[in-house]
């Protein structure tokens, strides 16, 4: 379980803490360490939780994703990564289509199978060192499984990736240091179903128990 809490809702940064299920409960894994989120702070995600009442992620509106996911898939620039996890390696051709009303909404897409004119419009190149003057940011990263089924203008391409540095936000993703994404990615397992989980502070303490989530 990867657990990420922020002071409020407008947070923009928050913690980020690990946890294994170890002798019939959760146990810390490492220190938590500083992260970052949406420029406007977080709001309910579409995952694994029940419906709630508040604010809703939609396309563009700069807020991460509050909830539980699951972690399934990672990707980045090099050829290979250190991982236990299912890894795709991005090239020039690859975009997460972030269109609204697009068949392919939500996805990561290679243009030279869905053609040019399909993302022409897309504003997620996942090479973003080569379309975005050098950024590194997804370097190396983790789809976020946000919105699963792919329902247009519910929000697109959440991940955890890579940071500009500490305290600037996103948007609408996580993002941390190098050191931390290397540590993460080496330590998740795709056979212990990962999950992600973030919430403002107030309402972790508050669902804590219901969810049967660790202490803080």
């Amino acid at each position: 379980l990867v657990v990420v809490v922020s002071d409020d809702w407008n947070a923009t940064t928050a913690t980020l803490q690990k946890f294994e299920w170890q002798d019939d409960k959760w146990q810390k894994i490492d220190d938590a360490f500083p992260v970052n989120l949406g420029r406007k702070g977080m709001s309910w995600g579409l995952g694994l939780h029940p419906t709630q009442s508040g604010n809703y992620k939609v396309e563009g509106d700069g807020t991460a994703t509050a909830g539980i996911f699951n972690l399934t898939t990672t990707f980045g620039y090099l050829p290979e990564a250190n991982t236990d996890m299912p890894y795709q390696p991005m090239s020039a051709d690859h975009y997460c289509m972030d269109v609204n009303n697009s068949h392919l909404y939500n996805q990561i897409v290679d243009k030279n199978v869905v053609g040019e004119d399909t993302v022409k419009d897309s504003t997620e190149p996942m090479r973003r060192d080569i379309h975005k003057d050098g950024q590194t940011i997804y370097k190396k990263g983790i789809v976020i499984n946000h919105n699963p089924d792919n329902i247009s203008g519910k929000g697109s391409c959440i991940f955890a990736h890579l940071w500009f540095g500490p305290e600037v936000p996103t948007a609408g993703c996580t993002s941390m240091e190098e050191s931390k994404m290397d540590a993460l990615l080496a330590w998740l397992k795709p056979e212990q179903n990962p999950r992600y989980f973030a919430l403002p502070k107030d309402e972790y303490k508050k669902n804590m128990k219901v969810w049967g989530l660790p202490a803080l």
